[in-house]
């Protein structure tokens, strides 16, 4: 198929129809394991360093395979990095932004042309399948040339203004705020981090730049790609270890200008808090949610069943809009949960670098053990419908492999209807009308993302205009909850969510790393 090897992977597709796109990723992944296990440093101002205490990254896909090596940072290789970031701000400030963008822009390019190696690396390292590491990398390279486009499109964020005599002359400016620290999950290893850092560095704001431990080698991959497309040294640098020691040091150094964070709801607001108790500071935190998917009885099954099951199973769960509630009209609940289990049993759990595969393995113990628990206090309070069980076998014996899981049945209150479990499993509830459904979706701390199913415009309409999410979805096949992609679908969550109103892949998030300046003049 002429071209096709160029086929677009995003979230709402996960297929291809090229049978070069599945031997580009094999290639790749036969690559890049003849390279893993390696010792890797951090890099600071534009060197590397090691010398710390170390550790090793292993694969949730086979416990036995080491990823790499990594060091783990001090809080005085913390306070070195920023430090040079804090050097290397006045240079890349004045560096017209024209000039920054083609930087990252370059760097857009590389991501793309390097995707199959970097997804092999991300199913590897955090057990994501082909298709979902493939729309990862994706998404990271239209991330930055999204939020580059932003700036073009603003003129630097640069405006003439109003004025009050003949002889003013008024403009307004968004200006950098100086180094930033960015501290990315594990679930998106390559797009929310290369996401949150383009948007800093396409204003002229320079970065610390902290992955997730679990993804420490998809994080090194991207900043070595970033600093090859002509950062220079220091813009941006690269710290790897526990989130803890990072985070007491970035919340009392003062040279740290601004904080990105995605991840748990516990340790984001543990920063907020401290991050600004002695002087303002922006703080951006991405929170994750407890996502529902409504289901009324003028809804397409066919539409509903996939769009849930894709929502909630797609990488396990493991994502922060992943639906992991589904409230169904009483009217159709049976004939769904039955379409629903007959869909669950269907999927294919296994090793995420198999073509087949939808569901591969929990990214850690911890979370298999999370698994296990929360699959005693269903069997306990309420019905397992499908799952509930650790897989054993061959394959599943090397990693942390669960089922797919639908629980029914809780009563209202219940844990596991309100926490965020980051897990593949599903909790079902009846309802007997539009109202109540939106009522318990709405009764979540969180506001991240939800979906209706409904062939009613005015159901949809009264979903849209009461529900309490800032990702909003009606009758999505391929995701009820899932699935954003950069200016297509901004990505903001409201209430325990989120911290800004705004979010990444829409229109306003890079202003978020500016700070406005009016600047007149009398002739």
């Amino acid at each position: 198929m002429a071209g096709s090897s160029d086929f677009k992977i995003t979230y709402s597709t996960l297929d291809s129809p090229a049978e070069e796109v599945h031997a580009a990723f094999e290639g790749a992944v036969r690559r890049v394991r003849a390279n893993l296990g390696s010792t890797h440093p951090m890099w600071i101002g534009g060197e590397s360093r090691k010398g710390g205490e170390e550790f090793e990254n292993l694969s949730p896909v086979d416990r036995g395979l080491v990823i790499g090596r990594f060091q783990q940072a001090s809080r005085r290789d913390v306070a070195d990095a920023v430090a040079a970031a804090q050097r290397a701000f006045d240079g890349w400030r004045r560096t017209a932004w024209r000039d920054r963008l083609e930087i990252l822009r370059r760097a857009a390019g590389a991501l793309s042309e390097r995707r199959y190696e970097l997804a092999a690396l991300m199913s590897l390292e955090v057990g994501k399948t082909r298709f979902e590491s493939l729309a990862d990398v994706e998404e990271a390279a239209d991330l930055i040339r999204y939020y580059c486009q932003q700036l073009e499109d603003a003129d630097g964020f640069d405006r003439p203004m109003g004025r009050l005599a003949p002889n003013e002359r008024t403009r307004d400016l968004l200006r950098p705020y100086g180094a930033w620290m960015v501290i990315s999950p594990f679930n998106f290893p390559v797009a929310l981090a290369a996401g949150m850092a383009a948007a800093a560095l396409a204003g002229g704001n320079t970065v610390v730049f902290k992955p997730a431990s679990e993804a420490a080698a998809c994080g090194l991959e991207l900043y070595e790609i970033l600093s090859a497309s002509g950062l220079p040294a220091g813009v941006l640098n690269l710290v790897t270890g526990a989130g803890g020691l990072v985070g007491e040091e970035v919340v009392s150094n003062p040279g740290v200008s601004g904080l990105v964070f995605t991840g748990s709801r516990a340790v984001g607001r543990d920063l907020y808090r401290r991050f600004s108790a002695a002087l303002p500071r922006p703080c951006f935190l991405e929170l994750g949610g407890k996502n529902a998917a409504l289901v009324t009885a003028r809804a397409d099954l066919d539409k509903a069943v996939e769009g849930v099951a894709r929502s909630a199973f797609g990488f396990g769960g493991q994502k922060c809009s992943a639906c992991s509630r589904v409230y169904v009209d009483a009217e159709v609940a049976q004939r769904f949960k039955t379409m629903f289990v007959e869909r669950t049993a269907a999927i294919e759990t296994g090793d995420p670098l198999e073509r087949g595969t939808f569901l591969g393995p929990v990214i850690d113990q911890e979370a298999k053990d999370r698994f296990d628990s929360c699959a005693d206090e269903a069997r306990r309070d309420g019905e397992i419908l499908f799952g509930g069980k650790t897989l054993t076998g061959p394959v599943h014996d090397l990693g942390y492999f669960v089922m797919p899981t639908l629980v029914d049945g809780l009563p209202d209150g219940h844990r596991l209807l309100t926490e965020e479990l980051f897990l593949p499993f599903l909790c079902l509830r009846n309802v007997v009308s539009l109202d109540e459904a939106i009522s318990l979706a709405n009764g979540s701390e969180y506001g991240l993302t939800a979906g209706i199913f409904s062939e009613e415009p005015a159901e949809v309409d009264e979903f849209f205009d009461r529900i309490e999410a800032g990702v909003t979805y009606a009758n999505r096949s391929s995701g009820a909850t899932t699935g954003a992609w950069p200016g297509v679908n901004p990505f903001c969550g409201w209430k325990a969510s989120g911290s800004t109103g705004k979010g990444v892949c829409g229109p306003y998030y890079v202003a978020q790393f500016l700070r406005e300046q009016s600047q007149t003049i009398m002739d």
